[in-house]
């Protein structure tokens, strides 16, 4: 990526004032100061100052955490949908942004988000086994035979369906609900399958009744403190660990395109 182009991605202003920094001599590139407004720079390696402040590498493409409310559907190109999660993040957002899966209507929680289409199609393909983690709330604990079936295997329409790890937990509070709402019993529960509305359809086929499902790991990226409705951007190292999780060891290259490596989106759990 071309210098001034870093700069003002890094948030230094627009294009035209970065580059009044680069030809007045503050900006630095490995400890050598720098002033062709062409250089191109390393986004993972380069070592880029500004009045001798480093900057945090900003990466190639856009990775973003992005905490789903309800009532919020994942789509861009839907005229009927209400509100989306696009409506919520910032309008200067690319389009090649896409969401990592879906997540449906009604469900919670953590929601990816890149321009990095062969990261994205191997974190929702089935062959790669992403696991992610929600949180299930229902009416009351899950019984001694809903878990152990839950583990076991479930023969659903679309094959076998089994969790990789079921936990129960006492009542707590739902995210996103009301203060009035009391706390719920319900299961933290781990898949590794995408297939539409999954995780709903294994809790019906044990006769587990849902007050509300909330997603709070995919892979290595935890949802943490992150507020509803709300988003951040993921740091370079939880990037490198999302990519080794997949067996892309090193970062990609600057400026490639992602559409060539887009696959298909994957479905709602």
């Amino acid at each position: 990526m071309r210098l001034n182009q870093f700069l003002a991605r890094s948030g230094l202003g627009s294009r035209r004032s970065v580059e009044a920094l680069i030809l007045d001599g503050r900006v630095s590139v490995n400890g050598q100061i720098v002033r062709e407004l062409a250089r191109r720079v390393d986004l993972w390696g380069d070592v880029v100052s500004v009045d001798g402040r480093s900057l945090a590498p900003h990466p190639p493409h856009e990775y973003l955490a992005f905490h789903k409310p309800a009532e919020c559907d994942v789509t861009r190109g839907d005229r009927h949908a209400r509100r989306t999660v696009y409506d919520l993040l910032p309008p200067t957002l690319p389009p090649s942004v896409q969401a990592v899966g879906r997540l449906d209507r009604a469900t919670t929680g953590l929601l990816l988000l890149t321009d990095d289409g062969q990261l994205a199609y191997r974190l929702t393909h089935p062959r790669f086994g992403v696991p992610k983690t929600y949180r299930l709330y229902g009416e009351r604990p899950p019984s001694a035979e809903q878990l152990a079936r839950l583990r076991g295997g479930l023969r659903l329409e679309d094959g076998l369906a089994r969790a990789r790890d079921v936990r129960p937990f006492g009542p707590a509070p739902v995210p996103g609900s009301e203060r009035a709402d009391p706390p719920r019993p319900g299961l933290e529960l781990t898949i590794t399958l995408g297939r539409k509305r999954i995780v709903r359809r294994m809790c019906r086929a044990v006769g587990y009744e849902l007050v509300a499902l909330h997603r709070t790991q995919f892979g290595p990226i935890g949802l943490g403190p992150l507020a509803r409705g709300k988003h951040r951007r993921l740091t370079a190292a939880e990037v490198r660990a999302l990519r080794a999780a997949v067996g892309l060891e090193e970062p990609p290259a600057p400026g490639r395109s992602a559409s060539r490596a887009r696959g298909p989106s994957s479905p709602t759990p």
